[in-house]
């Protein structure tokens, strides 16, 4: 186990409670650990590393012209990315199209997940603004997530009220790789989550995010969801805590990547007591996150400029006003149709449509239906930004 000492009692976390049926469910101990973590050398280092990495980000933010349209698409990819850890298909794409009235009959019906992914974060962050993240909180946020689509029939907003097991689809509770507290147990649990969410005991806040997101997974409350609640947790604690202005730290694309060691490193916290592990793969993945948010802030205003010039050297003066106004949109609504360039410049049909034709010429934007009629556009530079995942 790394940076801990071979002696710390593997029951360190909780431990296996045999129940009546005979299978044995995980009791969470309380946090924070004890023995109390021992924060070596390369936690610190690590710890100071994405402390830093967390102001750089907002910074470069703060000097984005409109720091709304990096948030925007951010939370659009986050939503996409923390539903396809739970196996949903949608892509970004598909949310946009869904978004901007220009999505095909046949595209994935996981959408609607990710939809919801996405009025979750903005009802959260709205309420953080008076209320504190609580278990009431958390509630709340589950039920904007499941409100509808699949797992929107496990209970909404309510903490469960049976045993839950995470395993193989299909897989019983006897062949299960880990069950979660019974109800009762379980219940306890959140009431000393909440309390460590609200202790003021000194506690470097990425250390605490980190200890509280693993104690959520391992209490797992929710019939369904809770992979993507307890994602959202790390970023209302991040913005309830000050590190962040604007949500903007999505750590889904580091956990998709390391999906295998993420799952590992948790049960390891449970088998063996090793939170330290744990927190070293957490901080290692808000740097680099947080390095990732920086330097996609910086390609935006780049190409914002870019473009600007671009149509202002290839477009007349008139053209280029239109242009100009329809690309500032498109930053928040990257797909599009003729129509909705109509209602975003109020040109005529005709005019808009040969706007759109000479931005498809100089390739700012281009055509992604191949249909002569219902035709379909897209904002490609800037949403290759966004398309790493």
């Amino acid at each position: 186990m790394n940076g801990i000492d071979n002696m710390i009692d593997t029951n360190r976390a909780g431990k296996y409670v045999k129940q009546l049926t005979g299978y044995k469910a995980f009791i969470p101990k309380p946090l924070p650990p004890v023995p109390k973590l021992s924060i070596d050398d390369e936690m610190l280092e690590l710890l100071s590393q994405a402390d830093r990495a967390l102001g750089r980000l907002d910074g470069s933010t703060d000097a984005l012209p409109n720091p709304d349209l990096f948030v925007f698409m951010y939370v659009r990819k986050e939503a996409v990315l923390s539903s396809q850890i739970e196996g949903t298909q949608a892509s970004l794409i598909d949310v946009l199209e869904f978004e901007s009235r220009t999505m095909e009959p046949d595209n994935p019906q996981d959408v609607t997940e990710v939809v919801n992914y996405i009025a979750a974060i903005n009802h959260g962050l709205k309420r953080l603004n008076n209320f504190p993240l609580s278990l009431r909180l958390i509630r709340e946020i589950h039920k904007e997530l499941m409100r509808e689509g699949r797992g929107s029939e496990k209970g909404p907003g309510e903490f469960r009220r049976t045993q839950n097991w995470i395993g193989a689809g299909g897989d019983s509770l006897s062949k299960a790789t880990y069950i979660p507290p019974p109800p009762h147990e379980m219940q306890e649990a959140l009431n000393n989550l909440e309390k460590f969410l609200h202790d003021p005991a000194p506690m470097p806040a990425l250390i605490k995010i980190g200890l509280a997101h693993a104690q959520f997974e391992t209490i797992h409350p929710f019939e369904d969801g809770n992979g993507r609640t307890g994602r959202l947790l790390i970023t209302f604690l991040l913005c309830e805590k000050n590190i962040l202005k604007r949500p903007l730290l999505y750590i889904s694309h580091y956990f998709k990547k390391h999906r295998l060691q993420y799952y590992d490193y948790l049960q390891s916290i449970r088998d063996n007591g090793d939170w330290e592990s744990w927190l070293k793969f957490f901080l290692k993945g808000v740097y680099e996150v947080a390095q990732e948010a920086s330097t996609v802030a910086r390609q935006i205003v780049n190409l914002k400029e870019e473009h600007r010039k671009i149509v202002m050297e290839k477009m007349g003066n008139r053209k280029a006003g239109n242009a100009i106004a329809l690309l500032e949109k498109l930053y928040y609504q990257p797909i599009f149709n003729i129509e909705i360039a109509q209602e975003i410049t109020g040109l005529s049909y005709t005019n808009a449509n040969n706007l759109v034709r000479e931005l498809c010429a100089i390739e700012i934007v281009k055509e992604v239906t191949g249909n002569k009629r219902n035709r379909s556009f897209s904002y490609d530079p800037y949403l290759s930004i966004f398309s790493d995942s």
